[in-house]
């Protein structure tokens, strides 16, 4: 009888679990809410580009529409760990180098300069793709070969950072490491400053702007 009990209570909470997932309307991407069968498929947060659908970038859902447009006063770096020293080229793309098989961490920083007169982004956004990638099966989107714990984030705004002060910027920790298949690539980063929560969970609605920058993997034999 015991053991009925618990199969009921279970069977109880996965009914209750469906139902409420097929009531819930409020989507941060409605475009990602695919039915099949009465059932939602897949639901989507940022950053999911290539991820859940064929995005090739953040524009397919969000708008560029925000008051961080001045690329002179946006903060996008991407930074040795060890060293903090900026992998920045002077054509602006960066240059991520890295032993094979071995593990290197960078940081991503991205936000507002001190000196900005506009309100701060309340949320940062960035993914690492590599645009061949999209379409294929494969979840992860960064370089094949290429292991990576964190190839995304979604972060509200307010990390401090050493060459950075008074900037509002979000700092995210990466770990790389290239494995035998691991080949020489050129991915994008592809960022999004945002003011946050989105009208109707729309994300077209909402207030942002978005930009991208080249980053080049190079494997150290």
């Amino acid at each position: 009888m015991i053991k009925k009990g618990i199969i009921v209570s279970i069977i109880g909470i996965v009914a209750f679990t469906i139902a409420q997932l097929n009531g819930y309307e409020q989507f941060n991407h409605p475009e990602f809410n695919k039915t099949r069968g009465g059932f939602t498929a897949a639901y989507a947060y940022p950053p999911a580009v290539g991820i859940l659908g064929n995005a090739t970038n953040c524009l397919v859902c969000h708008a560029d529409n925000g008051p961080w447009k001045d690329d002179g006063k946006t903060v996008i770096d991407v930074l040795d760990k060890s060293t903090k020293k900026s992998l920045k080229q002077a054509d602006g793309s960066f240059l991520i180098e890295v032993k094979r098989n071995e593990i290197a961490t960078i940081l991503t920083v991205i936000g507002r300069t001190a000196d900005d007169e506009a309100e701060a982004p309340y949320r940062n956004a960035f993914i690492y793709v590599d645009p061949a990638t999209i379409g294929t099966s494969s979840l992860s989107k960064f370089a094949p070969g290429w292991n990576v714990n964190l190839p995304m984030s979604c972060k509200i705004v307010g990390d401090n950072l050493k060459g950075f002060e008074g900037a509002h910027i979000t700092v995210v920790p990466s770990t790389l490491r290239p494995t035998d298949a691991a080949r020489d690539t050129e991915i994008s980063l592809q960022v999004l400053l945002s003011k946050g929560g989105t009208e109707k969970g729309n994300a077209s609605e909402g207030i942002s702007n978005y930009y991208e920058r080249k980053v080049n993997l190079k494997v150290i034999e």
